[in-house]
C-alpha cells in the first residue's frame, strides 16, 4: 500500500471537507427560505421555529452523537451520522408544507449534531497536543467554507434548474457520496494502512491508545465543564443567530434579492473561515514559543471576545458596512470557537473528547434554539433587529469571564487528582 507523509495533515483536511458538506446543508434552507416562500408561505415566528426544530434535534444528537463515536468508533460512526444528515437534506427537496419542512429540519439536526463531536474525536486520534489547535481551527474551517459557498452555488442552481427543490437534491446527493469516501479511507494511526512508519512513531508516544468512555456523570465533577458548557449556551446563541439570520436579514431589512444575497452573503461566512484558522494558529505558535497551556488558550478566547461587540453597529449602518460588521462579528467567533472546542481536548484523553464534546454542543445547542424562539418572538412583534445584535454583541465577553472563573487552569482532568473537581 502507498505511504503518505504527514497523513494526519490529510486527516484534518477530509474533516474539513465534511465539515464544509455539514454547513452547506444547514446553510442551504436560510438561504433560499425567501424562494420557497412563492411555494410554501413561512412568517418570522414560523422561520424562527423551524430554526429551534433543527436546533433541538441537533442538541439532543450532540451529546448522543459523541456517545456513538465514542462507542462505534469514529470510522463507523462518522459514516453512519453523514448518511443520515445527508439523505435528510435530500428530503428537504420534497417538502410541501411548513411541517414537512419541520419534520425534515428535526431529522437534519439528528444527523448534523454529530458531526463536530465525531471531528473532536478524530483529531484526538491523529493530533498531539501542540497541533491540536491548527487540526481544530482546520476542520472548524470547513463551517466557513460550507457557508462561503452556500449563497452563490444555490443561486447558481435555482437560475439553473428553476426550482428550489434541486437545491436539497444536489446537496444531499455531495453528502451521500462523501460518506462512502470516509468509510473506505479513514482508520485510526495504528490500522491505518497509508502512515509512514516515522509518523506512526511519533505519534504513538503522543496520543494515547482508545478506551471506553467514562459514564457522563463523571464529567460533572470538573468545574471547567460546567464553564465550558455555560460559554457555549452564551455564544453558541450568536453564531446560529448571525448565520441563520443572515440572508432573511439582507433580504427583509435590506431588501436584496436571491442572486444580491448571493452576492454579498458569502463574505462574513468567508472571515468566519479566515478567524478559524487564525484562532489555532494563533494558540499553537504560542505553545511551540514556550508560553503555557493555559495563556496559549486564554490570549485568543479574550481577543475574539473583545471584537464581538462590534455586531451592535450592524442594523444601524449602511449596507458596506453592515457587512464588514457582520464579517467581523463572524470571524470573532470562529477565532473562539477553535479554541473551546480545542479545550475538550485539552481537558479530556481521547477515550472521553466524544463524549464531553458532546456534552458542550448540545447545551450549546439548546442556548442557540431559545435564542432563535426569543429573536422570532422580537421580530414578530417589532420587526426591528438592533435589540437582538445588542444582546449579541455582549455573549462572548460574559462567557470569557466564565471561563476565566471556571477554568483557572488548561491541564489534563480525567488524569488528574479529584482534588481540581
Amino acid at each position: 500500500m502507498p505511504q503518505i507523509p504527514n497523513l494526519r495533515w490529510w486527516i484534518a483536511g477530509l474533516l474539513a471537507v465534511a465539515t464544509a458538506l455539514n454547513y452547506l446543508d444547514r446553510q442551504s434552507f436560510p438561504v433560499v427560505v425567501k424562494v420557497i416562500q412563492n411555494d410554501i408561505p413561512i412568517t418570522d415566528r414560523q422561520y424562527s421555529v423551524l430554526q429551534a426544530a433543527f436546533l433541538l434535534a441537533y442538541g439532543l444528537m450532540y451529546a448522543g452523537g459523541g456517545r456513538i463515536v465514542d462507542r462505534l468508533g469514529t470510522r463507523l460512526g462518522f459514516t453512519i451520522i453523514i448518511l443520515w444528515w445527508s439523505v435528510a437534506t435530500f428530503l428537504h427537496g420534497l417538502a410541501s408544507s411548513v411541517l414537512g419542512l419541520g419534520i425534515f429540519r428535526f431529522l437534519l439536526g439528528l444527523g448534523e449534531g454529530g458531526a463536530f463531536p465525531g471531528s473532536a474525536k478524530a483529531v484526538s486520534e491523529w493530533f498531539p497536543t501542540s497541533e491540536r489547535a491548527v487540526a481544530f481551527g482546520m476542520f472548524n474551517t470547513g463551517s466557513s467554507v460550507g457557508a462561503v459557498v452556500a449563497p452563490p452555488l444555490i443561486a447558481l442552481l435555482i437560475v439553473t434548474f428553476g426550482n428550489w427543490r434541486w437545491v436539497f437534491f444536489a446537496t444531499g446527493l455531495f453528502g451521500i457520496l462523501w460518506a462512502v469516501f470516509w468509510w473506505k479511507v479513514y482508520a485510526v494511526p495504528s490500522r491505518h494502512p497509508w502512515i509512514t512508519p516515522r509518523e506512526w512513531s511519533f505519534l504513538r508516544g503522543s496520543i494515547l491508545p482508545s478506551e471506553p468512555p467514562p459514564p457522563y456523570r463523571e464529567f460533572f465533577r470538573y468545574s471547567p465543564v460546567w464553564g465550558l458548557m455555560a460559554a457555549k449556551f452564551l455564544t453558541d446563541s450568536a453564531w446560529f443567530f448571525l448565520i441563520f439570520w443572515l440572508p432573511r436579514y439582507l433580504a427583509d431589512a435590506r431588501g436584496l434579492n436571491i442572486r444580491q444575497i448571493g452576492y454579498y452573503a458569502w463574505i462574513p461566512y468567508a472571515f468566519a473561515g479566515m478567524g478559524s484558522l487564525c484562532g489555532g494558529a494563533l494558540s499553537s505558535w504560542l505553545v511551540r514559543r514556550g508560553f503555557s497551556l493555559n495563556f496559549a488558550r486564554k490570549l485568543p478566547l479574550g481577543i475574539s471576545a473583545a471584537l464581538m461587540p462590534i455586531s451592535l453597529w450592524i442594523a444601524s449602518a449602511p449596507l458596506a458596512f453592515a457587512i464588514v460588521f457582520f464579517s467581523v462579528a463572524l470571524f470573532g467567533h470562529q477565532f473562539w470557537s477553535t479554541i473551546v472546542q480545542t479545550l475538550a481536548a485539552d481537558f479530556f484523553s481521547p477515550k472521553s473528547v466524544g463524549s464531553v464534546a458532546g456534552l458542550m454542543g448540545a447545551v450549546g445547542s439548546f442556548g442557540a434554539m431559545l435564542f432563535n424562539l426569543l429573536a422570532g418572538v422580537l421580530l414578530g412583534y417589532f420587526h426591528y433587529y438592533a435589540s437582538i445584535f445588542l444582546i449579541v454583541g455582549f455573549l462572548h465577553p460574559v462567557s470569557f469571564l466564565i471561563l476565566l472563573w471556571s477554568a483557572r487552569n488548561i491541564q489534563r482532568l480525567d488524569t488528574a487528582p479529584t482534588s481540581i473537581a
